[in-house]
């Protein structure tokens, strides 16, 4: 069974308002590089209220894993196919779906840094501070949640829940 945490509606809402307060702070014509598989929904949903909020973004993907089928990290992120090539002087805006230890987004950032990105920043639709094993804080917050396991919009559960349009517990 899955408790409901965060509704569509607040999603929704979180997002105009996310991409307002991006708009502020990034080029109008940012790369965004979501992180599949979690983030895909959310990197979907922020791109086009990015074009609401007058922005002309491009969009990239790198898949990162560092869950497999467990509740818990392995603590090493794995690379899975490409990374997106065309960063060198670019302005990089990296959207996932959760920070909590925060390797995956640590090990993003760098490599657009080590690339050549003028700038790189991250963005995330949940942060679990409390889960915190890297010293990185993501640029743009959509919620602040507890250490609970999380599924739905885009996040998943053993490959289950990804469809949920909000985000949950599992009980």
């Amino acid at each position: 069974m899955v408790r409901e945490l965060i509704s569509e509606e607040d999603i929704k809402k979180r997002l105009e308002s996310l991409a307002v307060e991006i708009s502020k702070k990034c080029t109008k014509n940012v790369l965004v590089i979501g992180l599949l598989k979690g983030g895909f929904v959310f990197t979907a949903d922020l791109f086009r209220a990015l074009d609401k909020a007058g922005m002309t973004p491009g969009v990239d993907f790198m898949r990162l894993s560092s869950y497999g089928s467990s509740k818990e990290s392995s603590g090493e992120v794995l690379l899975s196919g490409n990374v997106p090539s065309d960063v060198e002087g670019r302005e990089i805006l990296v959207v996932d779906d959760i920070l909590d230890s925060g390797r995956s987004l640590a090990y993003a950032k760098s490599i657009f840094v080590e690339r050549g990105a003028s700038k790189v920043m991250g963005c995330v639709l949940l942060d679990k501070p409390a889960r915190r094993e890297v010293d990185i804080t993501a640029d743009f917050i959509g919620f602040e949640v507890d250490d609970l396991f999380v599924v739905g919009y885009g996040i998943d559960y053993d490959e289950n829940y990804r469809h949920l349009p909000y985000v949950g517990t599992v009980e």
